[in-house]
Protein backbone atom coordinates (compact mmCIF):
# COMPACT_ATOMS: atom_id res chain seq x y z
CA UNK A 1 0.00 0.00 0.00
CA UNK A 2 1.15 3.57 -0.62
CA UNK A 3 2.10 5.90 2.20
CA UNK A 4 -0.57 8.26 3.54
CA UNK A 5 0.16 11.93 2.94
CA UNK A 6 -0.06 14.40 5.81
CA UNK A 7 -2.93 16.88 5.56
CA UNK A 8 -1.12 20.24 5.57
CA UNK A 9 -4.05 22.16 7.06
CA UNK A 10 -4.23 19.77 9.99
CA UNK A 11 -0.46 19.92 10.41
CA UNK A 12 -0.67 23.72 10.79
CA UNK A 13 -3.56 23.63 13.27
CA UNK A 14 -2.64 20.81 15.66
CA UNK A 15 0.40 19.95 17.78
CA UNK A 16 1.27 16.60 19.29
CA UNK A 17 2.80 16.61 22.78
CA UNK A 18 5.46 14.23 23.99
CA UNK A 19 2.84 12.12 25.74
CA UNK A 20 0.77 11.84 22.53
CA UNK A 21 -1.97 14.37 23.25
CA UNK A 22 -3.25 16.41 20.31
CA UNK A 23 -3.49 20.09 21.22
CA UNK A 24 -5.46 22.80 19.44
CA UNK A 25 -5.64 26.60 19.57
CA UNK A 26 -8.78 28.25 20.92
CA UNK A 27 -11.17 29.86 18.43
CA UNK A 28 -11.59 33.64 18.21
CA UNK A 29 -7.90 34.44 18.61
CA UNK A 30 -7.12 35.97 15.24
CA UNK A 31 -8.83 39.38 15.19
CA UNK A 32 -11.19 41.75 17.09
CA UNK A 33 -9.22 41.19 20.29
CA UNK A 34 -8.88 44.83 21.38
CA UNK A 35 -12.44 45.04 22.66
CA UNK A 36 -12.11 41.86 24.73
CA UNK A 37 -11.01 41.95 28.39
CA UNK A 38 -7.37 41.30 29.24
CA UNK A 39 -8.25 38.08 31.04
CA UNK A 40 -9.96 36.72 27.93
CA UNK A 41 -7.00 37.70 25.74
CA UNK A 42 -4.63 35.89 28.10
CA UNK A 43 -6.75 32.76 27.93
CA UNK A 44 -6.34 32.70 24.13
CA UNK A 45 -2.60 32.06 24.57
CA UNK A 46 -3.23 28.60 26.03
CA UNK A 47 -3.75 25.52 23.89
CA UNK A 48 -6.43 22.97 24.70
CA UNK A 49 -6.51 19.21 24.25
CA UNK A 50 -8.59 18.02 21.33
CA UNK A 51 -12.06 16.63 22.00
CA UNK A 52 -11.92 12.82 22.31
CA UNK A 53 -14.46 12.22 19.53
CA UNK A 54 -12.32 14.08 16.96
CA UNK A 55 -9.07 12.42 18.01
CA UNK A 56 -9.26 9.46 15.60
CA UNK A 57 -10.10 11.67 12.60
CA UNK A 58 -7.28 14.14 13.26
CA UNK A 59 -4.74 11.36 13.85
CA UNK A 60 -5.60 9.96 10.44
CA UNK A 61 -5.11 13.39 8.82
CA UNK A 62 -1.77 13.87 10.55
CA UNK A 63 -0.55 10.41 9.56
CA UNK A 64 0.26 9.46 13.17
Amino acid sequence: MPKIKTHKGAKARFDITGTGKIMRVKIGKSHLRTRKPKRTRRLFDETMPLHPTAKKRVRRLLGV
